[in-house]
């Protein structure tokens, strides 16, 4: 069975953890002991673990991820598991040259033997996109020259001409070979519309909104798909969650996310499932107890259900 049909089947939701996997304050996370919570999260049923990238440390946005470069450390945790999907949360495009991402992605596949799933995005920091000289303006244009790009390195001496990127002429391989699909997922909408993200991606990646907001995005996304005349595709999103030791605590909010107990977060997961969505991504960092308790909680209290 491939990563892709593990993580994600129609009408069902399976869940996934973000590094850091830790309850911090401020934007800087400790980032100890993570090889040992992502070999319990394998252990305990989790689908996916999810990876960041955060280029610089901003700090008036209040997060910068994992800290360390996405593609390093994911190969790390990859030598402390065995099998669970290791997906990128997101990759951004424009601020990486395409030939850079196609060729320690297919080394990533190729050395975990098929596990990755690729998020993309355009990036949501404003500040960065000078940093690298390119203009926040055009993100939506390299985008697609990004993704375009990408898809056509993993063709045999690829021909591509890109105004942005560069152009093959034909001479040129990049190697190695990933010979299996690579998902690829768009975060929000990067720029683009949707028709054209339901017909060029594997998946549509959102954030926690309320239910109301849900169903039409679900709508949307099901329109999308059949005016595209494409499959099913998922459709899948991030939470933040503080879990409560009392199990029958009842929520209360929390930035993209809530306070609970256990039977209040089964009972929303399942809410999530029946509207459609196919895979939750769980954020700790607002907690307020020890993300090591709380993994092994939720590995007892909200996995079996959604396995």
């Amino acid at each position: 069975m491939s990563t892709f049909n593990k993580v994600v089947k129609q009408n069902k939701l399976t869940l996934g953890l973000v590094f850091p996997i830790e309850a911090y304050k401020g934007s800087l996370a400790k980032m100890e002991n993570q090889e040992f919570l992502a070999k319990r999260a394998e252990a305990l049923g989790f689908k996916a673990l999810w990876f960041r990238d955060v280029p610089f440390h901003d700090p008036t946005f209040g997060d910068a991820g994992q800290l360390y470069e996405p593609w390093v450390y994911m190969t790390h945790i990859m030598n402390h598991t065995n099998e669970i999907a290791l997906a990128t949360g997101s990759v951004i495009l424009p601020l990486r040259h395409p030939v850079h991402t196609a060729k320690a992605l297919a080394s990533l596949q190729l050395l975990s033997k098929g596990r990755i799933l690729l998020g993309i995005a355009s990036g949501d920091r404003p500040g960065e996109y000078p940093a690298f000289g390119k203009e926040l303006g055009q993100k939506s244009e390299l985008f697609r020259a990004s993704f375009h790009y990408l898809k056509t390195l993993q063709k045999s001496f690829p021909v591509m001409k890109s105004s942005t990127y560069g152009q093959l002429n034909g001479t040129l391989d990049l190697v190695p070979k990933f010979e299996g699909h690579t998902p690829m997922f768009v975060t929000g909408h990067s720029g683009q519309d949707l028709d054209w993200i339901a017909e060029q991606a594997d998946g549509w990646l959102y954030y926690p909104r309320n239910f109301e907001f849900l169903k039409k995005s679900m709508q949307d996304w099901k329109d999308s798909l059949e005016r595209t005349q494409q499959p099913w595709k998922p459709y899948m999103q991030s939470l933040y969650i503080d879990l409560q030791e009392d199990k029958k605590a009842m929520p209360k909010p929390i930035h993209l996310g809530f306070q609970a107990g256990a039977d209040f977060l089964v009972s929303y997961m399942r809410n999530l499932e029946n509207h459609g969505v196919n895979h939750v991504i769980l954020n700790l960092k607002y907690g307020s107890r020890p993300a090591e308790v709380v993994v092994e909680e939720l590995g007892e209290l909200l996995v079996p259900h959604f396995s």
